[in-house]
């Protein structure tokens, strides 16, 4: 069994407010929810402009998770692009 953790950083230029903020992560969410996977917010709650997400998925195999958490990071630059500034990949065994 492999845990995978993907941690995603952005920057929000656009948010003036942090009800903006959490319109563009819950488009966000809704969009990596078909994907088996599990996604919070974990940093920067009361900040405006930044937002740090954690991904997770198991499976039995390093190779298929970390291609799922990849098709994760890809899709949320589909959908906001640009605002990725860092992504780390983790994994338990």
């Amino acid at each position: 069994m492999v845990i995978a953790l993907l941690t995603v950083e952005l920057f929000i230029p656009a948010a003036h407010s942090l009800k903006e903020k959490r319109m563009v992560l819950r488009r966000i969410k809704d969009r990596i929810s078909r994907f088996n996977v599990a996604v919070s917010e974990v940093e920067h709650h009361d900040l405006w402009q930044r937002a740090g997400l954690a991904v997770v998925t198991v499976s039995t195999d390093q190779a298929h998770a970390d291609r799922e958490l990849a098709a994760v990071a890809d899709e949320i630059e589909r959908v906001e692009p640009g605002l990725i500034t860092r992504t780390d990949v983790e994994f338990l065994t």
